[in-house]
């Protein structure tokens, strides 16, 4: 017979052959909560796309404006929530709502651009260690432990507060204060993570025998690092990044709360918390809504990293 079909019993079931992404699609969507917290992380995203403009066109109030005259009581503090300002209003007037929605914009960016810049450098370090070994090895694992040894958030004040206290910066200006300083400082202490969680992995995929074979056929050694080692880096690394961008997020956070993060007139969610802390035993919502969306954008990266997890890993129950 010349044909597949006439080679087949009659009645015979035939299996058509799934793709990866097809298998891997099955096992994330049976994650109701990593599905959700996926649609949240979009949702921020649009959010900080164009959620501050939207706000101010809706309720007709700037990101900077003060409105004392209209959004403070007889005793100079802050109201509430209203139809006009849905949020309330800040120590200094202005609209919460609107600042909110640019803070998600400032915290978003310094997460997923700081965290992008330490996965590209903890990647290459690791391939470089987990392959080379030796010397090399040892060197790079050193450096990683060293910055890993470190107090991060106190080292980071350090030096977040010696850069601000000029205009110019520190080393003769090279480093300047504001939004890419506190990138800086976050990717400083963050990439050690992934250069270690890499150069694990590097080290058990350089003895498998489909590297030994390209190895044997003469392929260089930077073919097999990019050819054959890093595309079966992808998953752990995607699932580590879902988890470093809220851990970004929160450093943040962290220092634009103790005044050293980003400047006073770029609204974060750490620095409205920040601004908060005067008025916290007055003004619930200044506290509320920023440390909502702070909370749920955690949560959702979290949630989305440990689906990612389990649908990448075959050996899962689920």
């Amino acid at each position: 017979m010349t044909a597949v079909s006439e080679a087949l019993a009659p009645g015979a079931t035939t299996f058509a052959s799934r793709s990866a992404l097809w298998l891997f699609w099955q096992r994330f969507k049976e994650d109701k909560a990593a599905v959700g917290a996926a649609v949240v992380i979009v949702l921020l995203i649009l959010i900080a796309i164009g959620g501050g403009p939207l706000a101010q066109v809706l309720t007709g109030h700037s990101n900077n404006a003060g409105y004392e005259a209209t959004m403070e009581n007889s005793f100079g503090l802050p109201k509430g929530p209203n139809a006009q300002f849905w949020f309330g209003a800040d120590g200094s007037g202005r609209d919460l709502f609107v600042r909110t929605m640019y803070g998600a914009r400032t915290s978003l960016t310094v997460g997923v651009v700081a965290s992008g810049i330490a996965v590209l450098i903890g990647l290459l370090v690791g391939l470089v260690a987990g392959y080379y070994r030796g010397i090399v090895d040892t060197a790079l694992s050193r450096v990683g432990d060293v910055m890993l040894a470190m107090p991060s958030l106190l080292i980071s004040i350090g030096i977040v507060a010696a850069c601000s206290s000029s205009v110019t910066g520190c080393l003769d200006g090279l480093i300047q204060p504001g939004l890419a300083l506190v990138v800086c400082v976050i990717v400083l202490f963050s990439w050690p993570y992934i250069a270690r969680l890499v150069r694990s992995f590097t080290l058990s995929l350089r003895e498998k025998e489909f590297v030994e074979a390209s190895r044997s056929l003469g392929a260089s050694d930077l073919r097999i690092i990019f050819r054959e080692i890093l595309p079966n880096l992808a998953g752990p690394i995607i699932v580590y990044t879902t988890l470093l961008i809220p851990q970004s997020i929160l450093f943040e956070a962290a220092l634009s709360y103790l005044g050293l993060g980003v400047p006073i007139t770029t609204a974060s969610w750490g620095a409205l918390l920040n601004d908060a802390q005067t008025y916290y035993d007055t003004a619930w919502w200044l506290i509320v809504f920023p440390g909502l969306f702070l909370v749920i954008t955690t949560l959702s990266f979290n949630l989305l990293g440990d689906g990612l997890r389990d649908a990448l890993d075959v050996r899962s129950d689920r």
